[in-house]
Parts: C-alpha cells; structure tokens; sequence
C-alpha cells in the first residue's frame, strides 16, 4: 500500500487544510482539514472534511489519514470533545472510511446543506476526546 504523510509532516495548503501526500515521490494526492468551530457554545466541536484523487480511492489512504489526524488532534486542542463528518448518504466509501477509522454513526439530517444546488440527506459522525 502507498504510504501517506501525517499531519504533522504534511504541508499545510493554508489554515485549514494539510495535504495528504504519497510517499516515496512527494505527490499531492489529496487534503484533509479539521475545523473548529466558532462560538462559545460550539467551541468544544469541530468537523473533520477530506478529499482524495479518484485514481486513490479504495487503498486506505484517507482511512490512515483521518486515524492520524484524529489521533493528533486532541493533543492540539486540549478543549475539543467532538469531532463531527457530514457525509451524503449515497456516499457509501466514505462512510466505510470514517467507520473504520472509529467514528461512531449517530443517524441521519435530512435536507442538511446545499452543495452543488442539491439538498441530499447527510449522514452525521463522530469521534470523540474518550474515544482515543
């Protein structure tokens, strides 16, 4: 299997994303970002989003990536509890992704977001701080 970098020796695309790279040739393949959100009743979440090229699907490389990145980010943000992934519910490989990478499925959001001028019912993850 390819090797991916973790966090903490990825780049970081900018604030909220690092890249997930494959090894040994330092290609970009992909990135991954946890984002806290903002306000006082919400500060002890945040959402966990990736993306992979397609010719990568199906190797167990996000799966990797959130587990390191989920693993890191707890020490980081010693106030987080909760780490949350919002995924349609047609999108049955990355929500094996999260499943395998320990995130417990806690049901469905109808009509959730808007993306690409579609409403799709999102499944909702989580991971969180006693998990680990």
């Amino acid at each position: 299997m390819d090797e991916t970098s973790s966090k903490s020796e990825g780049k970081e695309i900018d604030d909220e994303f690092t890249e997930i790279t494959l090894r040994p040739i330092e290609l970009a393949i992909g990135a991954i970002s946890v984002t806290p959100n903002s306000g006082c009743l919400d500060s002890c979440r945040a959402e966990l989003g990736y993306v992979l090229a397609y010719k990568y699907w199906g190797k167990g490389i996000v799966t990797k990536a959130v587990k390191i990145a989920v693993s890191n980010i707890f020490e980081e943000w010693p106030n987080l509890e909760r780490v949350e992934a919002f995924v349609d519910v047609d999108n049955k490989g990355s929500q094996r992704v999260l499943e395998k990478a320990g995130f417990l499925k806690e049901g469905v959001l109808r009509k959730f977001r808007t993306i690409k001028g579609r409403s799709p019912d999102m499944v909702i993850f989580s991971f969180l701080s006693t998990d680990v």
